[in-house]
Formats: C-alpha cells, sequence, structure tokens
C-alpha cells in the first residue's frame, strides 16, 4: 500500500528537514515567487493497493491494513514495515487459518482518511509424503521379436512425476515401438513391442514431487533367436599303413610299423625299441 497527500497542482507538500516552512507556488498571472498561498490540507488517496489474496498455509503475507475493525498488534508472527519508498506493509509469517478474514486499510491526516478491503483466504496445508515403490522394477528375460512390459508400483503426495531411461538414455516421449503409461492408483509400466537385441540394458524409473525423489534400476535381457548347433566333424581315421596299425595283442609289431613291405614277424620276434 502506498499512500500520497498531494496539493492542487498534483506535488507533493515537502518540507526541508530540520525546519518548518510555508509551501510557496508560481503565480500563473503576476510570476512573483515570494507570493505566498493558504496552506492546505487534502485527505491521502491510494497510489497502490492490493487485491485479494490466496495465501497458503505456512507460508508468508504482506499487507497493510485493519482486521475486522481491530487493529492488529505486532507480535511474532505479525510485523510492520515502511519502506523508503512509502509503502507500509504488515507481514505474517507464517500464516494461520487465524489471519483469514476481510481486512481494511485505512490512511488518514487531518484533512480526512482513505480506505480499501481486501479478502484474505487461507488455503489449508497440502499434505506432503515423498515417493516411494510399493512395487519395484524387476529384472525381465524376452526373446527377440517378442513385446515385453516393464512395470512397477508407486505412491506419493501430491503424485509424484514420472521419468524413464535406459543406461543414460532417457525416454521423453512414446515411439511406435515404446511407450509408457501410468494410471491413477501409481501403476507404471513401459511396453517394448516387439524388443530388439539393443533395447537390452539396465533401466530406471524415477518418482519426484516436493517431499522428495526415489528411484528403482532392473536389467532387461533380449535373448536372440534359438539355432541349431552345427553337426560335429567326424575325425579322420587314420588310414591302415600307419605304424599304429602293427599294435598286437603282444605288443607292437616294430618291424611291421616302420618296414609295411617287410614280411610280419614270427612268434616270438618282437623287438624293443627306444623309439615307443
Amino acid at each position: 500500500m502506498m499512500v500520497q497527500a498531494v496539493n492542487q497542482r498534483g506535488r507533493s507538500q515537502r518540507s526541508a528537514p530540520g525546519h518548518m516552512r510555508r509551501p510557496r507556488s508560481r503565480s500563473r498571472d503576476s510570476g512573483d515567487e515570494n507570493d505566498n498561498i493558504q496552506e492546505r490540507h487534502f485527505r491521502p488517496h491510494f497510489l497502490q493497493a492490493p487485491g485479494d489474496l490466496i495465501v497458503q498455509e505456512g507460508r508468508l503475507c504482506r499487507m497493510d491494513c485493519k482486521l475486522n475493525g481491530q487493529t492488529i498488534r505486532p507480535d511474532s508472527a505479525h510485523k510492520m514495515l515502511v519502506r523508503e519508498n512509502g509503502v507500509h506493509s504488515l507481514v505474517v509469517e507464517p500464516v494461520s487459518s487465524r489471519d483469514a478474514g476481510i481486512y481494511t486499510c485505512i490512511a488518514s491526516n487531518r484533512a480526512g482518511q482513505n480506505s480499501f478491503n481486501l479478502e484474505l483466504i487461507v488455503a489449508a496445508r497440502e499434505m506432503h509424503k515423498a515417493p516411494s515403490f510399493v512395487e519395484k522394477l524387476q529384472n525381465t528375460v524376452v526373446s527377440e521379436g517378442h513385446p515385453v512390459r516393464m512395470e512397477c508400483r508407486v505412491s506419493g503426495v501430491p503424485a509424484p512425476q514420472i521419468f524413464w531411461k535406459r543406461e543414460n538414455e532417457s525416454f521423453t516421449h512414446n515411439t511406435d515401438r515404446i511407450s509408457m503409461h501410468q494410471d491413477n492408483c501409481g501403476y507404471l509400466c513401459m511396453i517394448i513391442q516387439p524388443a530388439m537385441k539393443e533395447d537390452a540394458g539396465w533401466f530406471t524409473v524415477s518418482a519426484k514431487n516436493e517431499a522428495g525423489i526415489i528411484s528403482s534400476t532392473a536389467r532387461l535381457d533380449v535373448n536372440t533367436q534359438w539355432q541349431q548347433p552345427l553337426t560335429p566333424r567326424m575325425k579322420k581315421v587314420r588310414p591302415s599303413s600307419s605304424r599304429y596299425a602293427a599294435l598286437t595283442e603282444r605288443g607292437l609289431d616294430v618291424k611291421a610299423a616302420f618296414f609295411p613291405d617287410s614280411s610280419p614277424l614270427q612268434p616270438g620276434g618282437l623287438v624293443e625299441s627306444e623309439d615307443l
């Protein structure tokens, strides 16, 4: 609220500090600056005034006025302020339900008074509850080409804002293949249809309101299509001319192993060799 008393010419009446001086005015007819005019008083008028206010309980309210005809006394919650620019204020902090009502702001001097009314409405304090997960994200495995649903359930007052991301990539809007959904009961889900190999990774959903923030993280693995394993290669059978073909139940026929063209040894004709 700003109040100013003005004279007929619309100028403020001012006095030099330390002494009183009658205001002088320049005559329009004679131009004599020394002509004295009779001092006049004018009732104040408002240059600035607030309208009705809605303030949340527990916050700050600023105005200058009287409440229901009774002067407000300064105390720990009500303070009177006067600024150098002429703005007079009543600061109420914190505002309580008892402060609600019709306020009258009055400015007066010896010439009269002026006033205006306003209504202060105090909104009830909103309950705040930090978000919490009723059901967290779960690790999920899906085959490539199939749909997958990442889901959880969160609570909080007021209803929290929801943010999804994969690794360091944030999801800000739905696409043809990936969509985000939520209902009024706190159910959240992300649907990927169809899942692709590049969708695999760590997914995080965050819930945030004025009271706090919380996150849940889970892993999504995408398996590629199953492929039939290759038939194992058969080992080559060594030709019969191999020296190991000369093995007999009595030992190794050394001559037959190293000299296959020679005649076989007679029984009892086995030869010992350090090459074995």
